[in-house]
């Protein structure tokens, strides 16, 4: 099984992989002709003032390179084996997380559409964005009901499971909305949120693959590779960004992986870096109302606090992954030996 799914996966990483970079060789001419550029906010690192004007919106790579991948990958794996009617459903709920994600973007695009057109840091208000954001994170929920979804969230350490009732779906909203937000947090220097993200996408790869779950398993690959693709362009320096149209598809992306698989716990200990970044924001935030103007750290986001440290952002992108890399491995590892089932 792990072999069969290994096959699929490399297909699904490999498609998204080309089609995300050579669309990135058409999409930035096109997005500097129309003059969309990215906008520098005045409270933000000045130093970040030289990426004044590199086109955003460069997400669309990735999300059309996912797109495409998951779908020609799942076309092939129906053709190729009957296993695709027993998965039949599994496979739907991977095209309803892929929806999530892509409603996720549209959100995100329309923000930075937004921004470009009043030539400021500021494109939706965040009431407005995190109206939107909560209306799809319920529409997911719901779709994932009608799938055969159930209210029990399996607690990770002890092999059991505690059903939430209703307030699953509360608990769930705002998880997703919260990490959708966390990962949009973690895009702030080049390559940071591409890089960090395919780390966290090729461990849900990995689980969903030695787990049998080959919908899954594509998906998740096909998000991987589209990111990797994409790096091709923003790896220091950025020739693009991915702006909030990619950044938003990636928290909802990340988000339909660990549902998918029924451990969105799990996203705490592999997606550390998305959770250590909002958390800096947010102790950032509280400890300088309580003070009256103190600050924890330098700057925040976290990363933006290493910048001032005198880190450059090649270092901050190698030691994230790390972070990440060395997370998924743990993890994984947990999964492999019982400690955490799915």
């Amino acid at each position: 099984m792990l072999m069969s799914t290994g096959i699929w996966s490399f297909e699904a990483a490999l498609i998204s992989f080309v089609v995300s970079s050579l669309i990135g060789s058409k999409l930035i001419p096109f997005l500097v002709k129309v003059k969309c550029g990215q906008t520098i906010k005045e409270i933000g690192p000045t130093w970040h003032e030289s990426k004044k004007n590199t086109p955003t919106m460069g997400g669309i790579m990735f999300v059309a390179g996912t797109f495409v991948a998951t779908l020609i990958t799942c076309f092939c794996y129906m053709m190729a084996t009957e296993d695709f009617m027993i998965n039949r459903l599994k496979i739907a709920q991977v095209f309803g997380g892929f929806i999530m994600a892509f409603l996720y973007g549209v959100i995100g695009f329309t923000d930075d559409y937004v921004a470009i057109k009043k030539k400021k840091n500021e494109g939706l208000t965040p009431k407005q964005k995190l109206v939107l954001q909560f209306v799809v994170a319920i529409l997911y929920l719901i779709v994932m009901r009608i799938f055969g979804d159930d209210t029990k969230v399996l607690i990770p350490f002890v092999s059991s499971s505690v059903d939430l009732g209703i307030f699953y779906y509360i608990l769930s909203a705002v998880f997703i909305v919260g990490v959708t937000n966390a990962v949009n947090i973690t895009d702030g220097i080049d390559g940071l949120n591409g890089s960090v993200t395919m780390f966290v996408a090729a461990f849900f790869m990995v689980m969903a693959g030695v787990a049998g779950f080959v919908g899954e398993n594509i998906f998740c690959a096909a998000v991987a590779g589209g990111c990797l693709g994409f790096l091709v362009w923003n790896f220091h320096p950025a020739k693009v960004f991915m702006g909030d149209t990619g950044s938003l598809f990636l928290g909802g992306a990340v988000c339909a992986m660990a549902f998918a698989l029924d451990v969105p716990i799990l996203l705490v200990l592999v997606g550390i870096i998305y959770f250590i970044e909002i958390g800096s924001v947010i102790l950032q935030v509280s400890y300088f109302k309580i003070t009256h103007g103190k600050r924890i750290f330098k700057m925040a986001p976290i990363h933006h606090h290493f910048e001032m440290c005198k880190w450059n952002e090649v270092k901050i992108v190698i030691v994230f992954s790390a972070i990440t890399f060395v997370a998924g491995i743990g993890t994984l590892l947990l999964f492999l030996f019982g400690i955490v089932n799915i």
